[in-house]
């Protein structure tokens, strides 16, 4: 009968620790892409680049956990729960990093904007001759079916690189929506822009663009 007992402790023990160990660490992931997203709307690609990089290389590293782990049939979300603290962690990090230095280069500015001398007709010519890039020819992106079953809408902003042909050469995700991100990135690769003209020249430039996903 004291044996039984014992076994009966042991086995509640290991199948409380082991349901501890299964449990989704929503929070911290939550958590994490809450401050992911600020720092992304805190400039910090432009002012904390590395550890905006860190935040997103370790964001990568947690979805490809949980992805591991929905698989798995013996479930351990430790790794997944350190890897969403670190994400916080960097993304903080970046934000704080960003804000400190867009307020130190908006200081720098406008001092350097009181000591400059008044523009003249010819700067203003010069500015007139700068035409930016117009997109003239693209098709809205595909909404994915995945996107649509949740229920998931919102705005992609992505950052492309257009040659002087007005081709797009490159795109990045500057703001995120994670299950429409691809859509907009395949979407805005296929697009053609008017390029940028600089005093009738046709050079490369760089252009933001939003992509809009409302179900209709």
């Amino acid at each position: 009968m004291r044996f039984d007992s014992i076994r009966g402790l042991a086995l509640a023990t290991v199948a409380t620790v082991t349901w501890g160990c299964n449990q989704a660490p929503q929070p911290e992931i939550d958590a994490a892409n809450t401050a992911l997203e600020r720092a992304r709307g805190s400039q910090a690609q432009r002012y904390a680049g590395e550890s905006l990089r860190e935040a997103e290389q370790a964001k990568a590293a947690l979805d490809r956990e949980m992805d591991s782990q929905s698989q798995a049939w013996i479930k351990s979300y430790d790794r997944a729960r350190e890897l969403a603290l670190e994400t916080k962690d960097a993304a903080d990090r970046a934000s704080i990093e960003a804000v400190s230095a867009r307020d130190k280069t908006d200081k720098t500015t406008v001092l350097r904007r009181a000591s400059a001398p008044k523009r003249t007709s010819e700067n203003r010519k010069a500015d007139a001759e700068v035409q930016p890039a117009v997109k003239i020819k693209g098709e809205p992106p595909a909404y994915p079916s995945i996107a649509r079953a949740a229920g998931v809408e919102g705005t992609v902003t992505i950052a492309a690189a257009v040659d002087a042909n007005g081709n797009v050469t490159g795109t990045s995700v500057v703001r995120s929506v994670p299950l429409l991100n691809q859509a907009a990135l395949d979407a805005v690769k296929e697009w053609q822009f008017e390029p940028q003209r600089v005093r009738g020249k046709a050079v490369p430039t760089m252009v933001t663009v939003n992509v809009n996903f409302v179900r209709s």
